[in-house]
């Protein structure tokens, strides 16, 4: 967040106006599928790749590779014919190495040269990755899903190669159009597979789904990237919308997106010059009070009375539902906080730590703020006598954090959006106990998927899609 002088208002006209899948009454669907739980990954009746891949090993992360190459293939094979009236040639050249071990000549470097990796060679017509280090980290942090979204996501690439000007792809496409369109042929891919047709894998649309979410969220650019750059990749804020794109759609509405489409909607920039901070502020009493002003007056259209912030150990101190380590109290119209915790949420991401899983736990001071004003907003809704207790409520709620945080993207706000500070959210987002989504109660809504498309729903269409489109 960076500190500005003034508010905005947000306009809130319409706020008050095949194993088994096990399925919970209730819960909804994912874009027209039943929210399923299983454990997803390699069918146990899945047959042999049978591949040719240079340097294979035995490991578990070649077998899921083999296979998530032979099943993308598959997807590909049928897609290609319905969608763009041409047959889809096998990539001609697979390649598995150990970063830590291997130097093998490969697209003009060594393995050595692009070390922990995955990736698309076009003179060679080459998928590579890295079995030593990268796969076993992302299965191992994710789940197999991560291992099958990164080989997805490359396979995208070769199919830009083979499409062309088809896609609109030339010697002068940006990287970030070229990226946008790899990760929404990954979501096309998902929901082949999400339906059932693969032939060796398995994906729930619950956790699986969250499996792809959190490791998009993990290979996202670091804050401050332009989308500009040669080799921009996007925020996982505009990765995960480029997934949930192909996911919704297919492969030729993936194929469609260009420069101006990317340019229209991307959120990815550098940082501002004037933000000495590099997008960080420390959860206090001061900024807690900048964030009450941005609140209070961005709010202030919807005629209801917002609840005040106050210290008071993130619990309600008179018997009534409490969510720490920030609670909305109804009886006192207060949002009562626990600053320690808070403060420890609002530490910022260690990108390196995030790579050993020994960092500090803080996701953020985007992530802690929020938090608070996800608990706000539950005052809001309560004065409209809107129901704040069940799944809609959650979402709802995440989508208002949403139009609260576009609305105050404006020179001169008390608090702005920093780069970095969306994907802060989606990593909230994706915790199991997220705030940002929850009802009045804290009980989220079931899966990250939802979470994230409500909360992007409020950042591009405004408080009044959010009551609208969650009633």
């Amino acid at each position: 967040m960076r500190r500005r002088l003034l508010a905005v208002a947000v306009v809130l006209g319409m706020l008050g106006t095949s194993a088994c899948a096990n399925r919970i009454e209730g819960e909804g669907t994912i874009a027209g599928l039943e929210i399923t739980h299983f454990e997803s990954g390699l069918k146990a009746s899945a047959p042999d790749p049978g591949l040719a891949i240079e340097n294979v090993s035995e490991t578990e992360d070649d077998r899921l590779a083999a296979a998530a190459i032979a099943d993308v293939t598959a997807f590909w094979t049928e897609q290609f014919p319905q969608h763009f009236a041409q047959e889809f040639p096998p990539v001609a050249k697979l390649l598995s190495y150990d970063s830590n071990t291997d130097r093998i000549d490969v697209c003009g470097a060594t393995t050595a040269d692009v070390a922990m990796n995955a990736f698309y060679c076009p003179p060679e017509d080459l998928v590579a990755w890295d079995r030593g280090t990268l796969l076993p980290l992302l299965r191992e942090k994710f789940g197999p899903m991560a291992v099958v979204t990164v080989l997805g996501h490359e396979f995208g690439h070769a199919v830009q190669y083979r499409l062309g000007a088809k896609a609109g792809i030339s010697g002068q496409t940006s990287t970030i159009v070229k990226e946008q369109q790899a990760d929404c042929f990954t979501g096309a891919y998902f929901r082949w597979m999400a339906e059932g047709r693969s032939e060796y894998f398995q994906v729930s649309t619950s956790e699986g789904l969250n499996q792809v979410m959190a490791s998009l969220f993990f290979i996202r650019d670091s804050p401050g990237q332009s989308h500009s750059a040669d080799g921009a990749h996007g925020t996982a804020f505009d990765r995960t919308y480029a997934f949930q794109l192909g996911f919704q759609n297919d492969a030729a509405k993936c194929a469609a997106i260009d420069q101006a489409d990317v340019d229209s909607r991307i959120t990815e920039r550098p940082f501002d010059p004037d933000d000495a901070g590099m997008g960080d502020l420390a959860v206090n009493e001061e900024t807690l009070g900048l964030l009450q002003r941005s609140l209070d007056k961005s709010f202030s259209g919807a005629g209801v009375p917002g609840p005040t912030i106050v210290n008071q150990g993130g619990s309600c101190p008179n018997g009534g539902v409490s969510t720490p380590p920030v609670s909305y109290c109804e009886d006192t119209n207060t949002v009562t906080v626990d600053m320690a915790a808070l403060a420890k949420l609002g530490q910022p991401i260690d990108r390196e730590a995030e790579f050993t899983g020994q960092g500090s736990g803080g996701l953020g001071d985007f992530a802690a703020f929020a938090e608070v004003v996800s608990r706000y907003v539950q005052g809001i809704q309560v004065g409209f006598d809107m129901p704040v207790d069940n799944t809609n409520a959650g979402l709802r709620t995440a989508c208002l954090v949403g139009a609260w945080t576009a609305a105050i993207d404006q020179p001169g706000a008390s608090l702005r959006p920093s780069p970095g500070d969306l994907d802060e959210a989606i990593a909230e987002l994706l915790l199991p106990r997220s705030l940002i989504a929850a009802d009045i109660n804290g009980h989220p809504a079931p899966n990250g998927f939802d979470r994230i498309e409500a909360l992007r729903l409020g950042y591009f269409d405004g408080s009044g899609a959010c009551s609208s489109k969650y009633p």
